[in-house]
């Protein structure tokens, strides 16, 4: 026994010898004094425009890119050109040029990755024409044209893919009340009811619910007070008026879904006051100070907090104020309070870094501005839109492909109202590198609640699920990225939906659980066979491949399958027994938290126990978690009981701590999430509490000076 564990005993310390060889080989860098860390609530300046403009358009693409459009240069000619901001370079390239020359256009990124640019005007009068930009290849598409001539207007993006465009100015008819729909992905205008009041400068604001709020603008007889709210069938007027009557103002809807309305022209003078939307009331109510002017931005930052910058008050503005809601009262002035040059008619744009690029507009001498800036928040990680599918995602699986894209396959399918109608066959795949979606072949069988595995060969098998006739299946198929088509690959022994599929070191697939089934399965990709393995005691609810390749199945008791034997074992009481995700961190231990409560708890495979570990910052079940490059486990989304969340939360192995980190763009639950080869996560679908949603969003992790020690820590505690 003395010279077994003296063996152990130098293996364990020729392992800790050899991540420390690695870690001393990083050394030269690692040991260096980190590079400062960028100060916080300051402005950097960052490349210049290739053209001076304002009131032109700034898109973020999903290639995390900016595609600036359109304005108006120094002289106060239109610009037909555009430019392209790359964040990583911190440079300007030309995107190309526009058909018609326009300014005070609107700009829409579209679920395909496109951008749609739509109205304005230019020196021939207003316009109705639209057109499309393809980031794939750098090219301008024309598109139909709206159904009205308009300018001043706004464009929303509805959670059905298609964008609503309410409002504007045109000559002949001056202020209007007109409403239209781009239907995506037809091309083509359709109209939609008008609104009560004709309007343009107002905002349009999309909520929580899918419902978009129109607030203020002017009309005929000067600024407005009304507000209404379209459902996506009409419009409907808030009971309440704002406030204050305001235009050229700025509307932001916050983490807690209420909207924030600051600064414009008013009733008072210049932002006066500033008032909320309630969502849950359906009513406007003040909030005190307000933001001192017009032809502002307002931008939502990662710690929600809302950054208002520049604008106009009888000159140009270079205050920036920060709304904070934790604070009381909540505003005040960045420390830096001041942009590097004062502007108004500029936008503001939310980078994957957490920064806010703010360009152009126009400078205190009343000319259009060549300069762009950099504004550097406190660090989190930061979720940015990824477009939207053509169809909502429910009951869908998310899978990797080893060329890097991501398959998103099946699930519920739904209309424009959210009704179920079907389970879906529909087969997406996301390009990370252009930010992009496109259709790839569908699958054999409409199914959903399904499993889908990547194999050693590349391919994926999709196995059981729940079928269009309300049936469960037996029945798998799998995907061949190459061809981009799917072939049947024979039946389990019995129906299965809401099961899982682990992938062993022998690289056959374990199935187990679903329907409430003790029986489990192997699938051999070299034979293309199922046959039985051994029968677990308890349920299943996840499954994870430890490094010893056997799989864990948390519960109370725990279980493990050993593919040696074929077997099924016990394997230790959880402490508390809720059923969240299970996560495998670096050091071999299993995270499994929340699933009904806030508790956490850690499975150590070396001992078959499991110990209590700092409680998440909210209970949540049916979330997320992924495992990112620094060793932190993202949990995102979920549902507490009585609401459905935004907030997402990292936890720390090496620290056993839970922080809050960026909030969603959208509360999401029973959605998926997938680490993507550049370090971020893709959240695709899910339920929002009022509708099943197409939206899909990328987490950009807070960005770091030097790889995480974390990692390191966690091997030598091996």
């Amino acid at each position: 026994m003395p010279r077994l564990m003296n063996c152990l005993k130098v293996i364990r310390d020729a392992r800790r010898a050899a991540v420390l060889l690695v870690f001393l080989s990083l050394s030269l860098w690692l040991l260096l004094p980190p590079a400062a860390p960028a100060a916080v609530n300051t402005w950097n300046s960052t490349g210049s425009l290739a053209a001076a403009r304002a009131n032109h358009t700034a898109t973020l693409l999903g290639n995390g890119k900016v595609l600036v459009t359109g304005g108006r240069d120094g002289s106060g000619n239109y610009l037909a050109s555009a430019e392209l901001y790359d964040p990583a370079a911190r440079t300007w390239s030309p995107a190309g040029s526009l058909a018609a020359t326009r300014a005070d256009h609107t700009a829409t990124l579209l679920p395909n990755g496109q951008v749609l640019v739509a109205g304005g005007d230019n020196s021939s009068g207003y316009l109705n024409s639209a057109e499309l930009y393809d980031p794939a290849t750098g090219q301008w598409i024309a598109t139909a044209s709206m159904d009205t001539v308009r300018a001043y207007h706004t464009a929303t993006l509805m959670p059905n893919g298609r964008v609503m465009v309410a409002g504007g100015y045109n000559s002949s008819a001056g202020y209007l009340s007109r409403a239209e729909i781009y239907h995506y992905p037809s091309g083509t205008w359709f109209p939609i009811g008008d609104m009560a009041a004709a309007r343009d400068r107002h905002t349009a604001t999309l909520l929580d619910n899918g419902n978009v709020l129109v607030a203020g603008g002017s009309g005929s007889a000067g600024c407005l007070n009304s507000g209404e709210i379209y459902n996506g069938m009409v419009w409907n007027s808030v009971g309440s008026p704002l406030d204050c009557a305001r235009s050229d103002h700025t509307a932001t809807r916050l983490p807690n879904g209420n909207v924030l309305l600051t600064g414009g022209f008013t009733s008072r003078g210049y932002g006066v006051s500033g008032e909320f939307y309630f969502p849950a009331g359906g009513y406007f109510g003040p909030i005190g100070p307000g933001y001192p002017g017009a032809f502002h931005t307002a931008t939502l930052l990662p710690n929600g907090q809302v950054l208002l910058a520049g604008g106009y008050n009888t000159g140009s503005l270079a205050v920036a104020y920060l709304y904070d809601p934790a604070k009381s009262p909540p505003w005040y002035t960045a420390s830096t309070a001041s942009l590097g040059n004062a502007r108004y008619g500029h936008t503001a744009t939310l980078l994957w870094s957490g920064q806010v690029l703010v360009a152009g507009g126009y400078g205190s001498a009343g000319s259009a501005l060549n300069s762009a800036e950099l504004f550097t928040s406190p660090v989190l990680g930061c979720w940015t839109p990824a477009g939207a599918t053509a169809n909502a995602w429910y009951g869908h699986t998310a899978t990797l492909l080893a060329n890097g894209q991501v398959l998103v396959a099946g699930g519920a399918c739904f209309d424009d109202s959210g009704n179920w109608f079907n389970e879906s066959n529909t087969a997406k795949l996301y390009d990370p590198v252009m930010g992009t979606w496109a259709a790839t072949g569908p699958m054999i069988t409409l199914r959903a609640f399904h499993t889908a595995t990547l194999l050693a060969n590349g391919k994926v098998l999709v196995a059981g699920g729940y079928g269009s006739t309300g049936i469960y299946l037996a029945s798998a198929e799998l995907y061949d990225p190459a061809a981009g088509t799917w072939t049947a690959a024979g039946s389990m022994s019995l129906t299965r939906y809401g099961h899982t599929a682990t992938r062993l070191a022998n690289g056959k697939v374990l199935l187990a659980g679903g329907n409430q089934s003790l029986l489990t399965e192997l699938y051999d990709p070299a034979a293309g066979s199922w046959s039985s393995t051994g029968s677990m005691h308890y349920g299943c609810n996840s499954a994870t491949l430890l490094p010893s390749g056997k799989v864990l199945v948390p519960g109370r008791p725990s279980e493990l399958y050993d593919p040696a034997t074929g077997s099924w074992s016990i394997s230790g009481n959880m402490v508390h027994g809720y059923a969240g995700p299970a996560t495998l961190l670096p050091n071999g231990k299993v995270l499994v938290a929340g699933g009904g409560s806030n508790y956490a708890e850690l499975y150590d495979p070396a001992k078959g126990t499991w110990t209590a570990t700092a409680t998440m910052t909210s209970g949540r079940a049916y979330y997320t978690a992924t495992l990112l490059p620094n060793g932190k486990v993202l949990a995102a989304g979920g549902y507490t009981g009585s609401s459905y969340l935004k907030s997402a939360e990292l936890y720390d192995a090496v620290r056993q701590t839970w922080t809050a980190t960026g909030t969603l763009v959208t509360a999401r639950t029973l959605h998926t999430a997938t680490l993507l080869p550049n370090g971020k996560v893709l959240a695709v679908g899910g339920y929002t509490g009022n509708f099943y949603t197409n939206s899909t969003e990328i987490y950009n992790p807070a960005p770091a000076n030097r790889l995480s020690p974390g990692i390191f820590e966690l091997l030598l505690q091996q």
